[in-house]
């Protein structure tokens, strides 16, 4: 029971006195089974805790809903923490969407976070204030067509369409592991038709504008060591056609006080899914240096 919902999570060992607990936060439209490649491929035993955000997997959506909010997960973060180590530091990775989260809750609540991690969490274009009036419009159209079912998540016939769906998203995906995957991903509803376990509100625009000033400040609170982990292939140019590039991300970084960079070599965006063994070996060798 987290903020009046029930969270679904994922732990693997149990925690130990001489080492922290070590949280995994997916991406959007991602639950927390994806990371168990990368698990499967750690050298050593750790105490893990990997949910499923609000509105994603099994986790609830909080009641009835036609949109999400950025701070709801900041808050949802801060109560899975203190419920398994109400005292002391953790260490905490975060991919994607959960990586914009992670680096957000490090600057806002540095002394709880002994290492950070930011697999592939690129945040979001700048943005000015001239263009709230189109991003607040914006925002009522997606409500409406939310809440009209215009932005349903599409369903599939069988198991075995919901993991080549998965494959022609990451080409590197192997079938084994894709058909792993579509069994935490969806399942099937009354109809006998499989579902996105993603609610179709995640797809609303964000009213608020994105400002990186206010992002920025935050970033240069992180007092813990931190690793930002980007993949071979520039998904930027994909998604954002020019407005946002990598090396402005980078740019970006560069206020985190304590920052290490490494890259992923033959990996895109879900790198834990296309190296899970280097991204593995990279993690721990950060999580277990006495310099990091």
């Amino acid at each position: 029971p987290i903020r009046r919902l029930n969270y679904h999570l994922l732990t693997w060992g149990e925690p130990k006195k001489d080492q922290p607990s070590l949280f995994l936060m997916h991406g959007w439209m991602d639950v927390a089974a994806s990371f168990q490649f990368m698990i499967d491929a750690f050298a050593q035993n750790r105490h893990i805790i990997a949910p499923d955000w609000r509105g994603y997997g099994l986790t609830e959506a909080g009641g009835p809903t036609d949109n999400f909010w950025f701070p709801d997960y900041l808050a949802d973060l801060d109560a899975l923490i203190d419920y398994f180590q109400p005292q002391g530091q953790i260490d905490l990775v975060g991919h994607s969407m959960g990586g914009n989260v992670v680096m957000m809750y490090a600057g806002i609540r540095p002394q709880r976070i002994r290492r950070l991690i930011n697999l592939e969490g690129f945040g979001m274009a700048a943005t000015l204030p001239a263009m709230a009036p189109g991003r607040f419009g914006q925002w009522l159209d997606q409500l409406k067509q939310q809440r009209s079912g215009e932005l349903d998540l599409k369903t599939y016939s069988n198991l075995e369409s919901v993991a080549q769906r998965l494959m022609k998203t990451n080409p590197r995906l192997p079938s084994d592991k894709a058909h792993w995957l579509a069994g935490h991903w969806s399942r099937p509803n009354s109809k006998g038709e499989w579902e996105i376990l993603g609610h179709s509100a995640h797809k609303v625009i964000n009213a608020q504008l994105y400002r990186v000033e206010e992002v920025q400040a935050i970033f240069k609170c992180i007092s813990a060591p931190t690793l930002c982990v980007t993949a071979s292939d520039n998904s930027m140019d994909l998604w954002w056609k020019g407005r946002y590039k990598l090396e402005e991300f980078m740019q970006r970084m560069q206020i985190v006080p304590n920052l290490r960079h490494a890259r992923i070599e033959d990996a895109g965006h879900m790198l834990h899914h296309d190296q899970p063994q280097t991204l593995a070996k990279l993690v721990e060798n950060f999580l277990d240096a006495s310099d990091a």
